[in-house]
């Protein structure tokens, strides 16, 4: 055993100065969102820094975190000296209630810094439903919502992403749109914005000019509009100034490997929707489905280099400490070398125990081997995108899948041990009839029943989405179905389902709104402000969608403006102008007509940049040589290299060493595989032999009190994989690090007696681990005891019944009474209440009430002065006076119903305290003759046991 001996060194934790929110934090949900402080994050001092960006991310941390374009960027600019970037999410509504009731603003989240104090603010545009989140961002950001009733005195405000390609619904709030890849084009904007301020000599009007003759960003205070008489919409017609592009090409970058995905982005401290290490390996797509926007703006595939996928993911995993990764992008299936991509991934996690993911998959592509590799470690769920239900609209939208492809998948997945799949769908696609509704419930069931020929529990799930026309797609002009139209689909589809699988229908309102938005007009700005003016948040969410307040928004802006709501969901005509023409994506003026009309014809337009016919890319140098068919190209107005497209494609093949066709698996070893699945096991055999097993003890303090019990078992594994520890795993589906903790902590509060029991597959050198732990921790999280245990000793829960606190009591400096008499009012109050024989406590329990006697639960109880009573750690939510009063508590736990710290000082002192007026101070094992052990103690002979001296009442 080896321990640091008494409390850990706070003074090396904690932050210099304290955090603007302190004051209430705790009262909020999950405020660790709020803190910053994250492992790996970056904070730069102002003062050595030329230009500062707060990149806005308009939704929940939850979502903003497990997003790959924040990494990158954040990334990108902070690899720069001179530059600084911070975080900042939208708070969600209990927080925004408290910022504008404490009339407190918005801060980022690396140096908790006001958005008006930063040169630059940009907002990420990746769904119209948060639109109405950036304009609260604004404002609690002390930033002017309008453009033009900014000064210099103001930020910059920017935008990007893919929804920045149709800028105008949001451009009475923006003034600057960059549209297309940010990673060359945004620290440029950053310096040259910056010098042009310090210069001084130039208007705001002015500095937007200048930026906008770079290329690359659009500024809608630079461009007058005019009414199209075709379509009825308000349009860019010109711009105002010369020197001021007529129409702005998008900023390109055309080998994405000068800018190595990141591996050390700041790992999430709140749980996030994706809680993985995930990398691009594409931007692009080479299937042209017809109503994906993505896969037309982000034209051509650019890949990264397979090599450096690689090398990224194992440094990124060893960094954040994940147990998961996964690879990423439009299509990962039609990534050139997949499959030996995955297989060297795998070489090197599977060691670790690290699971590999493969996202955004098609109903083709998966081999064998492939599947094989994924459930190498942990079979995870599968989700595939047919997105129609029968062959006809599978056409008709350009899905290069068939009926066989899926139901083949369906087999080798499920003979392979998932028992889970989901596949999505989408109705009210152009020309799409009942028939085509039904398919889809045929094709559920048809799943359902492939799986039931391996497996007797099969979960299948159906989520249904409804087509909305998105801009710059072959689809742009169609008309969207009406709420009607759709609901009437989703209860045709419901009828057809029966009860095989889980069948998950998007809100068709939902929909409605964002196609109202996204082919919407500058109009549109302002219904989005009235909406979000009479109360619109995460529109999202559909915990949080308000219909009513969208309806009453539109009935009043369509008499406000004399336009009709239904104008952008009707069919446009192919001739007319649209709000977004004057954004130059890259494609040939034409193309996406022509792609429109051989869709209304159910015509097939093949993938291009592949030969004819193939579905996959080679997998093995010898194919991919002996293949000399011509690659399709459809002259679509991106410049594709196609000569060097194929030699790149062997040379990446090259380097996964993938020369010929790999060798089937022997079937032994496969049917092995499927065998141990069948009866409840992992995939594949760890051999870890038997558990080491160690004790841990460490504090919780500064903003890691805010971070709860669950948020707890996902980072103390991380710590421990980050130290390099060779963890041992459970069996089963969906194996897990064999960890333990001891009793829960409130959120908010703080500790210097948290505990969790551990095994390893080997057993390591107590300092060694001691050391490996003081290196992979995050601020406020300190170990200062480890202890090897035997087989034989009991878990933590069997071992803690008591626990010590120390809560700190309030001083009601409004009163004419010292500070000796509040503390003696304290100590009589506390010995009259526990010289009675009963003390009833009544406490509500899973929506049950019940009576806990306090005498059973209290131990001993003291009132003093806190300094006197248990050192007490400064953190940035609790400050401790001199004299402040204190009482130290003993409290039993594990026999039945107890009670928490708070409800004892309702009952002793009448008083309603805080999470954050506690600090645990000590767990004890209370043996059968009264002694107290610390559980780090606990199982060692007598004779080396640490002596304990806890105070006496």
């Amino acid at each position: 055993m080896r321990s640091a001996g008494g409390n850990p060194a706070i003074a090396e934790i904690m932050p210099e100065t304290k955090h603007p929110y302190a004051e209430f934090i705790h009262e909020v949900g999950k405020p660790a969102r709020y803190m910053g402080g994250e492992h790996l994050s970056i904070v730069k001092n102002w003062d050595e820094v030329t230009a500062t960006l707060a990149l806005c991310f308009p939704d929940a941390y939850d979502i903003g975190m497990s997003h790959l374009g924040t990494k990158i960027l954040y990334s990108v600019v902070n690899r720069e000296p001179d530059l600084c970037l911070e975080r900042v999410f939208c708070p969600w509504l209990d927080m925004e209630r408290e910022l504008r009731d404490r009339d407190l603003p918005l801060v980022s989240l690396e140096t908790h810094q006001p958005l008006s104090r930063f040169d630059i603010v940009g907002f990420s545009l990746q769904y119209e439903l948060t639109f109405t989140n950036i304009l609260t961002m604004l404002d609690l950001g002390g930033i002017p919502l309008h453009s033009a009733q900014r000064s210099l005195d103001n930020p910059l405000v920017i935008a990007g992403g893919p929804v920045a390609t149709q800028p105008e619904p949001m451009a009475p709030f923006i003034d600057l749109f960059l549209v297309g890849d940010a990673e060359q084009r945004l620290p440029r904007l950053m310096r040259h914005y910056a010098e042009m301020k310090r210069d001084g000599r130039l208007s705001r009007t002015e500095m937007l000019v200048e930026l906008a003759k770079e290329g690359g960003v659009y500024c809608p205070e630079l461009y007058e509009r005019e009414l199209c008489e075709r379509s009825n919409l308000l349009v860019v017609a010109k711009p105002k100034l010369p020197g001021v592009p007529e129409r702005v090409s998008r900023a390109f970058v055309e080998d994405i490997n000068r800018y190595r995905f990141p591996d050390d982005s700041p790992v999430p401290v709140a749980e996030a929707i994706f809680d993985r290490m995930a990398i691009e390996i594409a931007r692009g797509c080479t299937e042209g489905c017809r109503f994906c926007q993505a896969g037309m703006i982000y034209r051509p595939v650019r890949e990264r280099d397979p090599d450096q996928v690689v090398e990224t993911l194992v440094s990124a995993v060893d960094k954040g400490g994940y147990d998961e990764a996964a690879v990423t992008s439009l299509s990962t299936a039609d990534y050139s070398c997949v499959s030996p991509l995955v297989k060297k991934t795998m070489q090197r996690l599977r060691p670790k125990k690290i699971a590999l993911g493969v996202s955004s998959l098609r109903a083709y592509g998966l081999d064998e081997d492939l599947l094989d590799e994924m459930a190498s470690v942990k079979a995870t769920g599968l989700t595939f995108a047919p997105e129609a239900g029968t062959q006809r609209m599978r056409d008709v939208i350009n899905k290069n899948i068939t009926e066989e492809d899926i139901f083949t998948t369906c087999h080798r997945v499920f003979s392979r041990g998932w028992n889970r799949i989901k596949l999505y769908f989408m109705i009210g696609q152009p020309t799409e009839q009942d028939e085509d509704v039904v398919g889809i419930a045929r094709m559920g069931k048809q799943a359902v029943s492939i799986g039931r020929e391996y497996q007797r529990n099969v979960n299948v799930t159906l989520s249904i989405s409804s087509h909305v026309p998105k801009p710059h797609t072959p689809f742009q002009w169609c008309a969207m179905d009406s709420i009607e139209e759709i609901e009437r689909k989703q209860n045709l589809l419901k009828r057809s389902a029966g009860r095989s699988f889980k069948l998950r229908r998007h809100d068709v309102r939902v929909s409605h709104l964002e196609g109202i938005i996204s082919r919407g007009d500058y109009r549109v700005g302002w219904l989005v402000e009235r909406a979000w003016r009479k109360g619109a948040r995460f529109d999202g969410w559909d915990e949080q969608f308000d219909w009513e307040i969208w309806q009453k928004s539109l009935d009043e802006w369509e008499v406000e403006f004399g336009h009709s709501r239904f104008s952008y969901l009707r069919t446009l005509p192919v001739d007319g102008r649209l709000p977004w023409d004057h954004i130059d994506v890259g494609l040939e003026e034409g193309f996406l007509a022509g792609e429109y009309k051989r869709a209304l014809k159910g015509q097939l337009s093949p993938p291009c940049g592949k030969p004819y016919q193939a579905q996959v890319h080679h997998t093995n140098v010898e194919d991919a040589r002996a293949d000399t068919r011509k690659l399709i190209c459809y002259h679509c107005g991106v410049a594709c290299d196609l000569t060097r497209m194929r030699e790149e494609r062997i040379e990446f093949l090259e380097k996964m060493g993938a020369h010929s066709r790999s060798k089937p698996k022997p079937a032994t070893e496969r049917q092995e595989a499927v065998e141990r699945v069948r009866k409840g096991k992992a995939p594949r055999d760890f051999r870890q032999g038997k558990p080491v097993r160690y004790r841990l003890r460490y504090s919780k303090l500064a903003s890691m009190s805010l971070r709860g019990h669950l948020d707890m078992v996902r980072i103390l594994p991380r710590v421990l994989r980050r130290a390099g520890l060779p963890l041992y795993y459970s069996e089963g589906y969906s194996p897990r690090p064999v960890i333990a903790f001891g009793p829960a902590l409130a959120l908010g509060m703080t500790s210097v007696a948290e505990y969790a029991d551990f095994a390893l597959t080997e057993e390591v050198a107590i300092d060694d681990l001691l050391e490996g732990l003081a290196q992979s921790t995050e601020p406020g999280l300190t170990f200062f005891g480890v202890r090897r245990l035997s087989d034989e000793e009991p878990s933590l829960s069997k071992l803690i019944g008591a626990q010590d606190f120390l809560a700190l009591l309030p001083v009601d400096e409004g009163q004419d009474v010292g500070a000796e008499e509040t503390l003696r009012s304290y100590q009589l109050r506390c010995q009259e209440v526990l010289a009675r024989h009963r003390v009833p406590v009544t406490v509500l329990r899973k929506d049950k009430t019940r009576i806990v006697d306090l005498k059973g639960v209290v131990i001993e109880a003291q009132v003093d002065w806190a300094d006197s009573l248990a050192p007490v750690p400064p953190t940035p939510l609790m400050e401790v006076a001199p004299g402040r009063p204190a009482a130290l508590l003993r409290v039993r736990v594990g026999n039945g119903t107890s009670l928490r710290p708070a409800e004892i000082t309702r009952s002793l002192f009448g008083l309603s305290l805080r999470p954050i007026d506690f600090l645990r101070l000590h767990c004890w094992h209370l043996t059968p003759d009264g002694a107290l052990l610390d559980p780090l103690d606990s199982g060692l002979p007598k004779n080396i046991r640490r002596a304990h001296r806890p105070p006496a009442p």
